[in-house]
């Protein structure tokens, strides 16, 4: 497609008297003569410890769904059904690993309060009844050594609810005390063993392709604690042996973590046996709600096991009905039809591209893959678009593509060697002018100075300019409505503070317009150096000053991307570019400015430049004649008009364009081109260069 856009330029420039200073890859398809691969399901992890490559943690999980759910042990790709959850009933489930037992109490308020503190830790509770007993433990941890360390972290958190009690290690070896038909008459032997003072359980456990229960006695955490299990268990009875730690079963409990304002008893099944998987599915598709997931509904069956000792969560559902879900939670089903079928190819093809990335799961169900909520984000326009591609992928050279996106690429997307470092052409910089339309219906807001010389911004609903005029030729304004807010950015923020106030008939000076702070267009901080190096901290291979004076792009890429920074003259080492991001305190993209707030260069007639900073002087000519002017509280303008002032304390303003990494297809840029009557092919092929898009 030939199109004559032009990148939209930006930043300050020297001109005039003053003027202010994840590697992309491709995967081969199974198939012969380059067929599009395709999968009938896929695996999303919802929760997984997979260590440094992704870690998101439960101590447990809480179910619930308007049909039956049957619960099955997945072994050697057979399922044996073990429990059948009703309708609408909620239930939780965890998996039988390292736990601390902080304490036992008949006494709820000893056991809730104690919970609350535990819930503001890293040691987070569960509270199980058992009678009039409630049992207090902290975890998961994914190792004895992990759980000895909470322990000790608990006794300090809860010390003034232990009364004499010493939190300790527990874990999933268990002695039985043999298999009964019946819950009923489980619990009868059950209640023998904790009438004595010991912990045990009733059990679900398969037998013989159906299922029975039997009684588990103690919780040791290794084998010398289950010796002395042994010994205290034979005083009752002598028939206890040592159970298989890698056999199967559902321990049955009472949790009462989930209201601590009063004991609301809920089914509590706690997974045994390292090994063990266990399914869950209904047969309507009415859908499973996560609490821990924010309530949300997903299709599909659910998966529970154990990963380095901890829970992981897997949904498996239908591809399809997958990016059903996935498309409606990255783009807008209000979009037009060709840009959702462009995401919808995408994230088909990302997903394809994946393989088994996550051991026990294909994706994961944040945007370290693609967002996936579930049921919510279901639209009937995303259905059609996702239905109306389907199979279609994105390939070149016979492989398919990891079709990387971002939000908005601000213009010009990224070329890889400003992300990652390295070069791929199938991510060139490639001009994306439909980004603008991100901020087409936002409002405009008036960077105004304050009589106390105080900067900030007001929007334009608010604004009315007086027609007045400073002799420097700046607009003054008012306010239309009492206490207006004076704002640190161009954008409204809920949990920040306003610079100021303004009411009518007070003025300020406009000393710019500029577009509301979005994904497009954006401006971030002022931040002083200490904000920046604690930012900086951890995140660059060489020492940090001790303080930052001076802060400068020094390279660009060829979309402008910033490649290298300079603090004090000295180059910040990030491990790739893209790291700027989260090292400045989570820029939207590396597509950025950086505005020194104390100081400004001064270009003089000889051409010599240099920097000034707030608290210095500079003589200067002006309308009046020669004079002096100090830095601080002095509106300067560059050669392009635009002015700011000097402020007195030393900070670091970030002015950039785009959202996101910035590689492949912008969305935003997307909806732009849909917009513009280009159809999903065009668009796709022009983010991801020299490619076809294939279906199976």
């Amino acid at each position: 497609m030939d199109r004559n856009w032009t990148k939209s330029l930006f930043g300050w420039t020297t001109k005039g008297l003053l003027s202010l200073a994840v590697a992309g890859t491709l995967w081969s398809a199974p198939a012969v003569h380059a067929a599009a691969p395709s999968l009938d399901t896929i695996r999303v992890a919802m929760f997984l410890d997979l260590g440094s490559q992704y870690k998101s943690t439960t101590n447990a999980v809480t179910l619930k769904s308007a049909e039956a759910l049957t619960a099955s042990l997945l072994a050697s790709g057979a399922q044996q059904a073990l429990i059948n959850i009703p309708a609408n009933q909620q239930v939780r489930m965890s998996v039988d690993t390292y736990r601390v037992k902080v304490l036992e109490t008949t006494d709820w308020k000893t056991a809730s309060e104690a919970a609350k503190k535990l819930q503001a830790t890293n040691d987070k509770p569960l509270l199980f009844a058992d009678g009039n007993v409630y049992k207090l433990y902290a975890g998961m941890y994914g190792t004895e050594k992990a759980a000895l360390d909470g322990a000790a972290r608990t006794a300090k958190t809860a010390a003034a609810h232990l009364n004499g009690q010493t939190p300790s290690v527990k874990g999933g070896l268990h002695l039985t005390a043999g298999s009964y038909g019946s819950e009923a008459e489980a619990e009868s032997v059950r209640k023998t063993y904790v009438d004595a003072g010991m912990d045990a359980f009733n059990v679900v456990v398969p037998s013989g392709g159906a299922s029975a229960y039997e009684v588990w006695v103690g919780e040791a955490a290794n084998t010398a604690d289950l010796a002395v299990l042994k010994q205290e268990a034979s005083k009752l009875s002598g028939s206890l042996v040592e159970q298989n730690a890698s056999a199967p079963g559902l321990i049955m409990r009472r949790d009462v973590s989930l209201n601590l304002a009063t004991p609301q008893a809920t089914q509590h099944y706690m997974l045994s046996g390292g090994q063990s998987v266990l399914h869950l599915e209904g047969t309507s598709g009415a859908g499973t709600n996560v609490k821990e997931r924010s309530d949300r509904s997903y299709r599909g069956a659910l998966e529970i096991g154990q990963k380095n000792g901890q829970l992981y969560l897997v949904n498996e559902l239908p591809f399809q009905q997958y990016l059903y879900s996935v498309v409606g939670a990255e783009v807008p089903s209000t979009w037009g039809a060709e840009a959702l079928k462009a995401q919808a190819v995408a994230a088909r093809s990302y997903a394809l591209f994946q393989g088994n990335k996550f051991e026990v799961a294909h994706v994961v169900d944040t945007t370290l893959s693609q967002a996936y909520y579930g049921t919510a984000y279901e639209y009937p326009s995303i259905i059609q678009a996702v239905d109306a591609t389907d199979g279609e992928v994105v390939m070149k050279d016979g492989k398919i593509v990891e079709t990387v996106f971002s939000s908005n690429s601000g213009g010009m997307t990224a070329d890889s060697t400003e992300v990652w470092g390295n070069r791929n052409d199938l991510f060139a910089a490639v001009e994306s002018p439909g980004d603008s339309s991100s901020q087409a219906a936002l409002k405009s807001w008036y960077h105004v100075l304050l009589p106390s010389g105080v900067t900030g911004y007001v929007r334009e609903d608010n604004v009315k300019e007086t027609g007045n005029k400073t002799s420097a030729g700046f607009l003054y304004m008012t306010v239309t409505a009492k206490d207006t807010n004076v704002r640190p950015l161009p954008l409204i923020q809920s949990n920040v503070e306003p610079v100021g106030k303004m009411n009518p008939g007070e003025t300020a000076v406009v000393l710019e317009k500029v577009a509301e702070s979005n994904s497009y267009d954006w401006v971030r901080g002022p931040y002083t150096s200490d904000q920046l190096l604690a930012s900086l901290k951890g995140k660059t291979s060489n020492s940090l000053p001790s303080s930052i004076t001076s802060l400068d792009v020094t390279e660009r890429g060829p979309s402008g991307r910033a490649l290298a920074v300079k603090a004090n003259g000295q180059v910040l080492d990030v491990k790739y570019p893209d790291m700027f991001r989260s090292a400045f305190n989570g820029l939207p993209s590396t597509l950025f400015d950086i505005e020194s707030t104390g100081s400004y260069t001064v270009l003089s007639a000889n051409g010599a430049v240099s920097t000034v900073s707030s608290g210095q002087s500079v003589s200067v000519i002006s309308g009046s004649g020669n004079g002096n002017v100090k830095g601080s509280g002095t509106v300067v303008m560059n050669g392009t008009g635009k002015a700011r002032v000097i402020e007195s304390s030393p900070g670091f303003k970030f002015t950039g364009k785009g959202f996101g990494h910035g590689l492949g297809m912008s969305q935003w840029g997307a909806k732009g081109m849909a917009d513009e009557g280009y159809d999903y092919k065009q668009i796709l092929q022009h983010y991801y260069r020299n490619t076809t898009i294939t279906k199976d």
